[in-house]
């Protein structure tokens, strides 16, 4: 089945739905998300947006504190855009109908997380992104140009690659985008769904490591197609692993908000000794690659399973109302926050890089735009300043958002390329479901084991020595049988971290969220650069 219109957005989060809004203004827009319709990162964002909108903030001051945590890799004029857009963005937030928590004298309330200098990040209690979710998607469904597919899942982008006019070849630089195969997960079926713009708003690849505070939808989907399809990836080897997500043998990636950090809690040992003032000179407020590596450490040194999160020390009642949805959610497991620290360990949570954009969210395939943790637009560098995820999505999905208005009569102006219905080349259903269990497992064991928050180069060669034959497997099975959402997300985090690994092997420096024991300082001289890579080779 054919599925037309003038964009085709792939996810659901902030940036894909933001986007959508925005174009449906005066485009037809399919909106196609592979689970439920929130069932986002987005939904699952705790801590806030950091902007510009004290009386002491400066934009100025925005501006540094992200170039000073994205350790030189930072691109300046993107980051001063973003800033400077910050608080235009979240006052069309608010215009919608998003509600965010009042301070005093009916000023907004404004927290401070690690790496901030100044009170910036606005929020609602500690369920920020469930809040912004919950008006976008309210906006969605109400809006006649967008139609919304569930449970479709992306297969691989439709790319034109090469076609002859008035007798002439238009070459791979002009690679251009048609649209995408999309697994239809209720019927089995991969539909093409045909557009004059794409965009990708797949989120983050959480789901290559072991342990994660990403939601199960996070397998680099938009990545992985994206780098089938041609685009350039950078700056892979930037995996941000947040340092607090509870530990408990019954929670799943249950994140504990670096807010707590920003309200005066303390990191313990398990004698009940605070130990970030050894590691850095903000202590507990230190981006989060340094708070990460430093509880990696102190549990190595003293081989606990976890290390503990204290703010019983604040008034009880500030803490459940500040911080009710992680005082509801440890209750269940019978931690009272207010009373006793709570266990937790690091775990992957967000990539810095993804694929490659320009200031307006457009790849280097003609037609496709990439928005969000999908994308690297040259913000973050080597490492993301707290709260700064969501205030990317809000401004770039309006940046994409402008410049599709601009291209997209054009667009519409020439004819549709045929496009050849998905064929299945005599592929069947599997019977060997383990072998797809077995190769996802073994991917994120050895992934965090030996291409996680501390790597060597002897651990980077184990997990390349290992990623080949399984992409080679996998791939051999996807041809041989028929798709699956499974088979799907398990080709694609191999994908994904075949990237991550290949980069982070390239990079022979410690510099942000990248750090390598057999070269543990900065090298300005040649790793001050973006790492780039295409089908192509490297950029």
């Amino acid at each position: 089945m054919e599925h037309a219109s003038d964009i085709l957005v792939i996810g659901s989060g902030l940036a894909g739905l933001g986007y959508a809004l925005k174009v449906a203004e005066f485009a037809r827009v399919n909106l196609v998300t592979k689970r439920g319709l929130t069932d986002t990162s987005t939904k699952m964002a705790q801590g806030g947006i950091a902007a510009v909108l004290g009386p002491d903030d400066r934009f100025e001051y925005h501006i540094q504190d992200t170039l000073t945590t994205g350790e030189g890799l930072s691109h300046p004029d993107i980051v001063e855009l973003v800033v400077r857009q910050g608080p235009a963005r979240i006052r069309e937030l608010i215009d919608l109908g998003a509600h965010f928590d009042l301070g005093q004298d009916n000023g907004y309330d404004l927290g401070r997380e690690g790496g901030h200098s100044h009170r910036r990040v606005i929020h609602a209690q500690d369920m920020t992104g469930a809040e912004v979710e919950r008006i976008l998607v309210e906006k969605v469904l109400a809006h006649p140009n967008i139609q919304v597919f569930e449970n479709h899942m992306g297969v691989n982008l439709i790319t034109l690659e090469r076609v002859v006019r008035q007798g002439q070849v238009v070459t791979e630089a002009e690679r251009t985008c048609l649209g995408a195969y999309v697994l239809n997960k209720a019927t089995g079926q991969v539909d093409s769904f045909m557009a004059r713009i794409t965009l990708l708003a797949t989120g983050g690849v959480g789901k290559v490591y072991l342990y994660t505070s990403n939601p199960d939808i996070a397998t680099g989907d938009g990545i992985a197609m994206a780098y089938r399809a041609g685009a350039g990836i950078g700056n892979m080897e930037f995996v941000q692993f947040h340092p607090t997500c509870l530990y408990h043998p019954m929670a799943k990636n249950f994140l504990i908000s670096e807010a707590l950090r920003g309200e005066g809690a303390f990191l313990i040992d398990h004698r009940g000794k605070a130990f970030m003032e050894q590691y850095h000179a903000l202590k507990d407020l230190a981006p989060r690659d340094t708070v990460a590596r430093a509880i990696d450490l102190e549990m190595k040194k003293t081989g606990a399973d976890c290390v503990y999160l204290d703010i019983s020390h604040k008034p009880a009642d500030f803490v459940r109302s500040r911080f009710p949805n992680i005082y509801q959610e440890c209750l269940k497991y019978g931690i009272d926050i207010t009373t006793e620290p709570i266990p937790v360990v690091p775990a992957a949570h967000y990539m810095c890089g993804g694929v490659v954009t320009d200031v307006w969210g457009r790849t280097n395939i003609s037609s496709l735009y990439a928005v969000g943790e999908v994308s690297m637009t040259g913000l973050h560098g080597a490492n993301r300043l707290a709260s700064n995820s969501l205030l990317e999505a809000l401004v770039f999905s309006h940046q994409a958002a402008q410049a599709t208005r601009e291209t997209l009569p054009a667009l519409l102006a020439k004819p549709t390329a045929p496009v050849a219905a998905w064929d299945t080349y005599g592929a069947k259903d599997s019977e060997e479901g383990v072998v797809v269990s077995h190769s996802w497992d073994e991917i994120r064991r050895f992934m965090w084991n030996y291409v996680g928050i501390v790597r060597s180069d002897s651990r980077l060669l184990r997990a390349q020595d290992r990623i080949g034959p399984i992409l080679k497997e996998i791939n051999e099975y996807y041809w041989k049988f028929l798709i699956t959402s499974d088979l799907l997300e398990l080709r694609n985090i191999a994908y994904v971290a075949d990237l991550i690994i290949r980069m982070a092997l390239r990079r022979k420096e410690s510099r942000g969220l990248h750090y390598n024991l057999d070269y543990p300082r900065v090298d300005d001289e040649n790793f001050h650069r973006d790492t780039v890579i295409s089908p192509e080779g490297w950029h």
